[in-house]
């Protein structure tokens, strides 16, 4: 039979098949929604996998009106072939974060996170191997090696500083978002892994970091050419790099030196009471520190610009406050007794996380039919995605409005509304990096308003929700710099 009189004959059979193949997913995914809000008929394969990348902020926002006005508090969809389940109602939120089963719900980063970090990633551990890691980073977030990471903080903010200020003079409005991500990718390999990444190691790591980036936001195709398949590449050279710089640590400490990084610290109590603990299962995890540090600063920096040339109010306060304990030009760094004493600023900091968590939403993963509501059952195999930035505008005080007052003693809204503030999670997965991020903030906003006089350079629209994958102002927070103390402290 000739080659073209096959596929005349088999085309029939191909199309019904495909045919049959589609009504079954539509079918599977009717089920599965049931009576949540959601699209009746999906796009084959994809399902709303091309409107969800092409303008994200659009879709997920649709997905969080469907769950409020109907009622119900979540909504459903397909993405690329998985069903999924949108999750605004706060109470609904805890019984995901804190299910402590694992065969109930795998916390999971990313839709295709596994594919993308790899199976050994701190977010894929449960019980008691979690449990093992969690104890062993403790070393890490002890206030001695917050005060060392403080200093590193400081220097490398200020190094940064000091490139904005030279291209304020070249430059009418700069856009501030890639600026900041450089800055936090700087300080995040300093502070992680200080002296053991060479400068050629940093180079490379950066544009390997840039390949991450680019394919969290892509189609999960895994194939050549494709920029999901270049992320998990580069993901894998980065966690090389870092098993580097593992073992160059513990050679550190086994020397007796003093500790100048965060896996210092780690490798200090390490080779005393894990000796034969794997440098890549090591560097792995430090990359999962780095990926939860790096885009989430950058997003809360720019919204605390964002919302300070808002609210001049606050700004003054925040000046005033800082004024008072350290000045640009006292020769100095600020100490951390000083941060302890920003009250006002620490409470801006946390109205801006709260008001603008960077990751919107924490996906988890059903390892089996679970009953979330007593008349529905997450299916096993969906992704379940319960969003932080829901969580933020409940319960609180007029919650649409940026008042870092809400935090302050007379208040107490971050005790009273605890468990509405979902930003750095909750349950057994809770970030264990809350306080660093918090000190990272604060002191960039201490360093920012004393250095800096800014002005936004306001277009319609410039303070929309971008998605890149955090959440930022849509203009990448464009402003107009320029210094404003008379001598620029020491770095």
């Amino acid at each position: 039979m000739a080659l073209w009189q096959l596929v005349a004959t088999s085309t029939p059979f191909l199309l019904c098949a495909i045919a049959l193949l589609i009504l079954l997913q539509q079918l599977s995914y009717l089920k599965k929604k049931g009576p949540l809000p959601g699209p009746t008929l999906i796009v084959p394969f994809l399902g709303s996998a091309i409107s969800m990348i092409s303008n994200p902020t659009r879709f997920w926002d649709r997905q969080a009106s469907m769950a409020k006005s109907s009622g119900l508090g979540f909504s459903a969809n397909l993405l690329v072939g998985r069903f999924i389940i949108f999750i605004s109602s706060t109470e609904i939120s805890h019984k995901i974060f804190s299910n402590v089963r694992p065969e109930a719900f795998h916390l999971i980063g990313h839709p295709f996170g596994k594919k993308l970090f790899g199976d050994h990633n701190m977010i894929y551990l449960f019980d008691q191997q979690h449990k093992d890691l969690r104890r062993s980073i403790a070393p890490n977030f002890t206030p001695r090696a917050l005060s060392t990471y403080l200093v590193i903080q400081q220097k490398v903010i200020l190094r940064h500083f000091q490139k904005w200020i030279d291209l304020a003079l070249t430059q009418n409005a700069i856009p501030l978002r890639l600026l900041c991500r450089d800055l936090n990718l700087e300080t995040s390999q300093t502070v992680f892994v200080g002296p053991h990444l060479s400068p050629l190691a940093r180079e490379r790591f950066d544009f390997d970091y840039n390949l991450f980036n680019l394919g969290l936001m892509a189609l999960p195709f895994d194939l050549p050419g494709f920029a999901f398949r270049r992320a998990r590449l580069a993901v894998d050279r980065l966690v090389n790099t870092l098993s580097g710089c593992v073992a160059l640590s513990k050679d550190r400490m086994r020397a007796g030196e003093e500790p100048l990084c965060l896996v210092d610290f780690w490798m200090q109590e390490t080779i005393r009471d894990s000796p034969e603990k794997d440098d890549r299962e090591i560097g792995g995890h430090l990359f999962d520190f780095l990926f939860a540090a790096q885009d989430a600063s950058t997003s809360s920096l720019l919204w605390a610009i964002t919302f300070l040339e808002s609210h001049p109010e606050v700004l003054a306060r925040v000046r005033k406050e800082v004024a008072s304990l350290w000045l640009p030009d006292s020769g100095e760094l600020i100490s951390p007794k000083h941060v302890k004493e920003m009250t006002y600023t620490e409470a801006v900091a946390r109205e801006v996380i709260r008001i603008r968590p960077p990751a919107t939403m924490v996906p988890h993963i059903a390892g089996e039919d679970f009953p979330l509501t007593d008349w529905y059952t997450v299916p096993k195999g969906a992704i379940v995605f319960p969003s932080a930035y829901e969580s933020s505008f409940q319960g609180f005080t007029e919650p649409e409005r940026f008042d870092p007052d809400r935090f302050l003693e007379d208040r107490h809204e971050d005790r009273i509304y605890k468990r509405n503030f979902l930003a750095f999670g909750a349950g057994p997965h809770q970030c264990v990096g809350q306080r660093y991020a918090f000190n990272h903030l604060i002191i960039f906003i201490a360093l920012f308003v004393s250095i800096f006089d800014f002005r936004r350079s306001r277009t319609d629209g410039c303070d929309d929700i971008s998605y890149v994958p955090t959440i930022v102002p849509k203009d990448d927070c464009a402003v107009h710099l320029s210094q404003r103390c008379s001598r620029f402290p020491p770095f």
